[in-house]
C-alpha cells in the first residue's frame, strides 16, 4: 500500500492510497468523523477498475489533518483488537 499527498494545507489533506477500497475507507473515515475537531472526511474511489483511493479530511480549529489521522487510525487499530478477542471468545463455545 503506497500513499500519496495530493493536497496539504493548515486545516486540509488530500491523499491518494493506493490498493484500499470501501471497506478501509469507509472504516477510516467513521473513525475520523468521531473527532469533534474533523469538520469533514470522505473518501472517493474515482474509477470502479481502479484500487486507487482518494482520502480528503478537512479540520477545525488549531488541530492538523495529519494528527486527525493518526488518531483515526489508533482508534480503528483498537477497535480491530477488541473485535479480535472477541471473536476468538465467541468461537471457543
Amino acid at each position: 500500500m503506497k500513499a500519496k499527498t495530493l493536497k496539504k494545507t493548515p486545516n486540509e489533506l488530500k491523499l491518494e492510497v493506493e490498493d484500499v477500497g470501501h471497506t478501509f475507507c469507509n472504516l477510516l473515515q467513521k473513525r475520523l468523523l468521531e473527532d469533534e475537531n474533523v469538520e469533514l472526511a470522505g473518501y472517493d474511489i474515482p474509477h470502479p477498475l481502479s484500487s486507487n483511493s482518494i482520502i480528503y479530511i478537512r479540520t477545525k480549529g488549531a488541530m492538523k489533518p495529519e494528527e486527525a489521522l493518526r488518531k483515526a487510525v489508533k482508534r480503528a487499530r483498537e477497535m480491530n483488537k477488541e473485535f479480535s478477542k472477541e471473536l476468538k471468545k465467541a468461537l471457543k463455545t
